[in-house]
């Protein structure tokens, strides 16, 4: 009979590719990770330490979010100060979490049953336009770098941006070199298809989409073309499948499309939260809209069939996991936080994966990713 956590989990735990928590921490917790209930379990959220340990989590890269709006000044700021509530956060739970800016601190933290940390930034507005600020973030431990969040920057186009035509422009091309350079993970989830497209025209080393699905499965911008995750293999790149019901559920992704026309017709603005604000009347008329439509439901076979188109196009060795927890206000049934992952691999295995595709998927292929990244490197 299969053992999962035996034959997979026990040498190749989970290692997520996005999770929200410092940004959850930072403003519903006073930056204070200890303030947080982690280690009793923190029911106000998707993860806590007890959640982490019955996922079978072993490492994990934090996103240090800000919003895409953010002036310059400020976001630097506030990338620096998450990155330090992931290092505070170590600090609080040490016999749990280890601060692992290497691929080899990974390993012997996963080796000695603690759960490697690594901070990610989710949106080029963190570095301002300075590569001396990206060097500076990279000597700060920072493991990767999305290259937008939900707008565009002056060198790099989002998905879900205003109509530019450009991916990447000169000095895009040039933020990319210098991750490389550097050792610092390219992440093109929230990118234009031609962003992705210009990134691995440039790129030496493995990319990654932290939190992305398959576009042909679901229609959504910020899912990944088949002929992007034809390029995977040639750039040992990994694409970690995420959970967003508007990315694995195509009535899911036409139902946020339509609450979005509905709350910009009612004049709502979601630019600083994930639900919608405006004038009292106007929170009103929605709320009845609500009333009247019905979420549909995301299913946890929705992502396995993300999973399973992904491999049949880009191979089970450029496959992980990049659930988004923290980062959103609904998750497909059977997925509802950091303890379901291995109810997802049991589908998986009931489908005929083997325990080397799962040990792939769970940590084999990123973790690979990372030391290719950062093999040889050097921010100085």
């Amino acid at each position: 009979m299969f053992d999962l956590r035996r034959e997979v989990l026990a040498t190749h735990p989970v290692f997520d590719g996005h999770n929200d928590l410092p940004w959850q921490i930072r403003n519903e917790y006073g930056y204070d990770p200890a303030a947080a209930g982690l280690a009793d379990g923190q029911p106000a959220l998707h993860t806590d330490i007890p959640r982490l340990r019955a996922g079978g989590v072993g490492a994990q890269f934090w996103s240090v979010f800000v919003p895409s709006h953010w002036e310059h000044p400020a976001a630097v700021a506030a990338t620096f100060e998450q990155i330090d509530i992931v290092r505070r956060m170590v600090l609080a739970h040490p016999d749990v979490f280890r601060w692992t800016p290497t691929a080899a601190d990974v390993r012997a933290a996963i080796a000695e049953g603690r759960i490697a940390s690594l901070p990610g930034a989710e949106g080029g507005q963190s570095i301002a336009g300075s590569l001396g600020v990206l060097r500076e973030l990279r000597r700060a431990g920072l493991a990767y770098m999305t290259l937008t969040h939900n707008d565009n920057t002056p060198w790099s186009a989002s998905a879900t941006g205003e109509a530019v035509d450009y991916g990447l422009t000169d000095f895009g091309r040039d933020v990319v070199r210098e991750m490389n350079r550097i050792g610092m993970l390219v992440d093109l989830s929230h990118v234009h298809e031609r962003t992705m497209n210009d990134a691995l025209d440039v790129a030496t080393r493995p990319v990654i989409f932290s939190h992305s699905s398959s576009r042909a499965v679901t229609d959504h911008p910020r899912n990944v073309p088949d002929a992007v995750l034809e390029r995977l293999p040639a750039n040992g790149g990994v694409l970690m499948v995420t959970f967003v019901p508007a990315f694995v559920n195509q009535a899911c992704a036409d139902y946020r499309a339509e609450a979005t026309r509905e709350q910009e017709r009612l004049g709502l603005s979601t630019r600083e939260t994930h639900e919608p604000v405006g004038e009292e009347a106007a929170m009103k008329e929605y709320q009845e809209w609500l009333t009247a439509h019905p979420r549909p439901q995301a299913q946890l076979s929705d992502v396995v069939a993300h999973l399973e188109h992904a491999r049949e196009v880009a191979g089970v060795d450029h496959l992980g996991l990049g659930g988004d927890y923290d980062g959103v206000d609904e998750l497909p049934a059977g997925l509802d936080d950091v303890s379901t992952y291995p109810a997802l691999l049991e589908a998986l295995a009931q489908r005929g994966w083997s325990t080397a595709d799962l040990q792939a998927l769970t940590s084999g292929n990123i973790l690979r990713g990372l030391e290719q990244a950062q093999e040889g490197t050097s921010v100085d």
